[in-house]
């Protein structure tokens, strides 16, 4: 889930300042993690402590409560309520990464991504975007090529993948529903030939940046088999030691 934690930080200041290009300074001035890295995080603690998802997500919200989470999602997280919210907002393919990474089988993978999006994304975009990022993720860290993940998440979540970035990126602007970034950042890695070349694709699109990348990152990390040394260093010390202290336990686990 490395990944998509680099991805989150590397567009945390073009959230607010969108950039049409890829030609930028990788971890410019003001980087940081923001909800993003903090949900990744809290479903991989999920995943290694075997406790609930909402639990988990709860608590991490608690004690990140400025890292930047939408509004209905600070609602719920601040509340008593165990109850989703019906969203089909793109937090729920943000988070999804370790789901991708923790399952030996697409069926398991699917399942799993489905239950971590339904606590909160309950809608039926929602729990798409959740369960079309982590099965790419799957897929990818599989063998499967770029072509054979267009494929199937074409055929298997209806997501039209024909336009290029090229099209894209003029007219695209700030939206945070999983229709319109899940498979725009989905496209940026497939038109990507390296890790660092998908993180600024995504970027390149202007929107969402920060989630853009972070969904971008997850499959190119398990495409490229890693990120580079670095990254990995970069967000190594940017995280704090909480967060760091998990990441670390489950690339260990599961071998990421």
């Amino acid at each position: 889930m490395l990944g998509a934690i680099a991805g989150d930080i590397i567009g945390s200041v073009y959230e607010w300042n969108n950039i049409k290009t890829t030609e930028f300074e990788l971890f410019g001035p003001g980087c940081t993690f923001t909800d993003d890295t903090v949900l990744t995080v809290a479903l991989a603690d999920s995943i290694l402590s075997d406790q609930p998802y909402t639990q988990k997500l709860k608590e991490y919200s608690r004690l990140y409560p400025y890292a930047g989470y939408g509004g209905s999602f600070r609602v719920w997280a601040r509340s008593s309520s165990l109850e989703p919210y019906n969203s089909f907002g793109n937090g729920a393919a943000m988070r999804v990464c370790p789901v991708g990474f923790a399952h030996d089988s697409l069926a398991a993978v699917l399942q799993a991504a489905e239950e971590s999006a339904a606590v909160t994304h309950n809608h039926p975009e929602g729990i798409k975007g959740a369960q079309a990022t982590a099965a790419a993720i799957f897929l990818a860290r599989s063998g499967s090529s770029q072509a054979e993940i267009k494929a199937y998440v074409e055929s298997s979540f209806g997501y039209n993948l024909s336009k290029t970035l090229d099209e894209i990126r003029p007219d695209y602007r700030f939206n945070e529903t999983c229709q319109e970034s899940v498979p725009q950042a989905i496209t940026a890695f497939l038109e990507s030939t390296s890790f660092e070349h998908a993180i600024r694709l995504a970027i390149s699109l202007g929107g969402d940046s920060d989630t853009l990348a972070c969904i971008t990152g997850g499959i190119a990390q398990a495409y490229y088999k890693g990120v580079p040394p670095e990254i990995e260093k970069r967000v190594y010390q940017i995280l704090d030691t909480r967060l760091l202290d998990v990441v670390i336990k489950f690339r260990q686990t599961y071998h990421c």
